[in-house]
């Protein structure tokens, strides 16, 4: 079994640096803003958690939150395709702001799940 990819770009720093220029996104786009509260860092936090998991990391999120169970999570919120399209912008950005930090392969592989993870909580 190989290093995971938290491992291989460096564990948690990286997924704070990309959550962070992710959130910078999230400010600045009034689509995605609206759905989000007001203080952005419980948002910040619980996302860092979910990616360090997913990728490999400590399973803390699941210890703070339990199962990640996205669908369930963000059925409150209403995601349509402009919604889907804007979150992986912003994400999209986030990801080329760490790039310099990620060989091809892991950013092709970053990028395919965020696309992937969009469309499947996209609910209206």
């Amino acid at each position: 079994m190989g290093e995971s990819l938290f491992d291989q770009v460096g564990g948690e720093a990286f997924f704070v640096q990309l959550v962070d220029a992710f959130y910078v996104e999230v400010e600045r786009d009034i689509t995605l803003r609206v759905l989000y509260p007001a203080d952005l860092s419980a948002s910040r936090h619980h996302l860092t958690l979910f990616l360090v998991q997913y990728w490999g990391g400590p399973g803390t999120y699941q210890l703070e939150r339990g199962h990640p169970r996205l669908r369930k999570r963000h059925v409150p919120f209403r995601i349509t395709a402009e919604v889907r399209d804007a979150w992986l912008v912003a994400m999209t950005t986030a990801l080329s702001s760490v790039r310099d930090r990620l060989n091809d392969e892991q950013f092709k592989e970053l990028s395919a799940y965020f696309d992937m993870a969009a469309h499947q909580l996209t609910n209206a």
